[in-house]
């Protein structure tokens, strides 16, 4: 990769009253495995290059002008990269190398100039003939690292990493009866004090239906601490998808979620769930269906006679400070052509086209009881073509007096880009964010970071160059 400096400015045309818009000039990844985007907390924003075998660490300032960049130097042999992560204004780098024919899972922590901190072996995996899969989850406030993997299909290998001591919490190995991964498992996830919550919806289909439940399996130290199991009963409803988290300041472990009645393939309303960590008997799980009326206005079908929904995904979940929750859904699908006339004829061979189709987005607020505050659904449009979707979806913006919910109108190079602005009751305004016409941006809003309470960055792709947009709103 070349060195470039990398220019900030400030799009004057693109700028509304309520926001200021601020770009960097391009950077080129042509030779990038991957990239990551994070912040100092000081106003601040880092791109680090992963190359496959070295790895850059640029610096830009409050106006994206490139102050510095660096060379980050990881062990020899084999790097790779698990994940990047901010800790506290400095950043942490997750990897495995190999040494003496053993895979080794190591932790680098740099401040914000990118200067090694602290470096620590979390974990000899020993003389394995294989690269485990590692995947990682985070606590809330982002010290505590879950790095785990699977083995034989039944073996969970987990251990808790703090990222702020750089420290070992615990290590273990869960071997669960009866369990396929594509079929029983839910999410892993892991609270403040470093507890694992392994989840996993058992019996979800429709010749049990009657017994489906939900199993999780809690996990708080090494191998000889005890580990909890609890159930939810789901009360003769099947999971259509779900999306768990912990609410560290309740305490308490909430999920929003989707459920049909006779069929895992649609869903015919919602639910949510709230189980205390202090007595995990104490639950709340309380069933919503789905109103004609509502079905008709999220598929702008007015004479439509369908009672339920496919193709849909919670995406997220926004904690309320009451123990409640804000669920986010989303319209989204993928159509495979695979036909010869529809195929692509590329240097690999014939492969089939793959349509993408992200559109309306639907809200939940429920109180803590579980009964519904309010609901409302967003109305977008999006269509791209054989891009994984990258440009598709939304960006989720916290501020202090709302949300801000930032997306693509349409998927293409010339672009208005749109905002929600909604507030605690439910009510919102759409307003244009910007104009990329003739700018040449193609912002991957899902990716985008929050830095600040009124402050976001995005990257935008093209053509093997990546520049950095950053979102101001006026305080």
């Amino acid at each position: 990769m070349k060195k470039l400096i990398c220019f900030s400015i400030l799009l004057s045309p693109l700028l509304l009253d309520a926001q200021s818009v601020t770009v960097s000039d391009e950077i080129l990844i042509r030779e990038n495995v991957s990239y990551y985007m994070f912040d100092d907390q000081r106003g601040n924003v880092l791109l680090f290059h992963d190359r496959g075998t070295s790895f850059e660490v640029q610096g830009f300032d409050e106006r994206l002008h490139q102050q510095w960049e660096k060379e980050i130097e990881l062990d020899k042999k084999r790097p790779e990269l698990i994940d990047v992560v901010t800790i506290g204004g400095d950043f942490c780098v997750l990897y495995t190398f190999r040494k003496k024919q053993h895979t080794i899972v190591k932790a680098h922590r740099y401040n914000p100039g990118a200067n090694l901190v602290d470096s620590v072996s979390i974990k000899d995996l020993g003389g394995i003939f294989y690269k485990p899969n590692i995947d990682v989850a985070y606590s809330e406030d982002k010290k505590v690292a879950l790095l785990w993997s699977f083995e034989n299909q039944n073996e969970i290998n987990a251990m808790a990493f703090h990222m702020g001591r750089m420290k070992l919490l615990w290590e273990r190995k869960l071997t669960t009866e009866d369990f396929q991964f594509g079929r029983d498992f839910q999410e892993m996830l892991v609270d403040n004090n470093g507890n694992m919550y392994f989840v996993l919806k058992k019996e979800n289909k429709r010749s049990k239906q009657s017994s489906h439940y939900i199993e999780i399996f809690e996990c708080s130290g090494g191998e000889d601490s005890q580990l909890r199991r609890y159930t939810v009963n789901m009360q003769n409803h099947l999971t259509y998808d779900a999306f768990f988290t912990f609410d560290n300041l309740n305490k308490s472990l909430v999920a929003g979620g989707l459920y049909g009645d006779d069929n895992t393939a649609k869903t015919d309303g919602l639910f949510y769930l709230n189980i205390s960590h202090a007595n995990p008997e104490d639950q709340v799980l309380v069933f919503h269906p789905f109103e004609d009326e509502f079905i008709k206005i999220l598929l702008e079908k007015e004479n439509s006679k369908k009672t339920s929904l496919t193709e849909v995904n919670v995406q997220e979940i926004v904690l309320r400070r009451d123990g409640g929750i804000l669920m986010i859904g989303e319209l989204a699908r993928e159509f495979v052509r695979g036909g010869s006339s529809a195929a692509y004829n590329g240097r690999t061979g014939i492969r089939p086209i793959i349509d993408y189709y992200y559109d309306d987005i639907f809200l939940f607020s429920i109180h803590p009881t579980g009964e519904l505050h309010w609901k409302n659904i967003l109305h977008k449009k999006q269509y791209s073509q054989d891009d994984d979707a990258i440009y598709s979806s939304y960006f989720l913006a916290k501020t202090p007096s709302s949300l801000r919910v930032v997306f693509n109108d349409e998927i293409k190079q010339e672009n208005t880009v749109s905002e929600y602005v909604i507030n605690g009751n439910g009510e919102y305004d759409r307003n244009a964010v910007m104009n990329t016409e003739r700018k040449g941006l193609a912002i991957r809003f899902r990716d985008g970071i929050q830095i600040s309470k009124d402050t976001f960055v995005a990257p935008s792709e093209r053509r093997h160059k990546v520049r950095l947009v950053k979102v101001s709103y006026e305080k």
